[in-house]
């Protein structure tokens, strides 16, 4: 614990109902359309939970997906639901969220996430890289191009080249 602050970070099995809760709830508070199909997109991995003075203040998690680079499958751990409480926003809790998930970068051939307007700046700070490959997403009717996500792609990896083709699976709501 460094000032108050503490960093947990567990898989989501290991989240009590009260964690989970409050998880969903800071999330829902920061972001403009927090759907169902947004939550179950971050659940089924790791969580990173930042709590200070009792009270949850940022989470993250980081879930398996397979993203397909230049026709290669790829083990990706993909960052969802990252979200910081509007009154300690700017003061490394967000950083201190995306430190613990992206430890776990040695389990998986790359880290990637989707990035709002508002939050690319935070992740090119840290060394993410913005894709400039079209993207895509498999469905059962092939492959689908996704070009409202071009440009909203972030990756950290090994010798990737970010103007491959980039195609994710196909999961319900937002596909990036």
């Amino acid at each position: 614990m460094v000032n108050g602050m503490s960093v947990r970070r567990c898989h989501t099995g290991e989240l009590s109902p009260r964690d989970l809760a409050e998880s969903r709830e800071l999330c829902a508070g920061s972001f403009r359309d927090f759907t169902d199909a947004d939550w179950s997109h971050a659940l089924g991995g790791t969580h990173a939970l930042v709590h200070e003075d009792g009270r949850l203040v940022a989470h993250g998690s980081l879930v398996l997906r397979r993203l397909m680079v230049d026709g290669r499958w790829l083990r990706c751990g993909y960052v969802e639901a990252v979200a910081v409480a509007d009154d300690v926003r700017r003061r490394g809790r967000g950083s201190a969220v995306m430190e613990s998930l992206e430890e776990l970068a040695p389990g998986y051939d790359l880290l990637a996430l989707s990035a709002s307007d508002a939050g690319a700046p935070f992740y090119e700070a840290r060394g993410w890289d913005r894709w400039r490959g079209p993207s895509s997403v498999a469905t059962t009717v092939g492959v689908v191009p996704t070009p409202d996500d071009d440009g909203a792609i972030y990756a950290r990896g090994e010798r990737l080249d970010l103007d491959a083709p980039i195609t994710c699976d196909w999961r319900e709501g937002d596909v990036w």
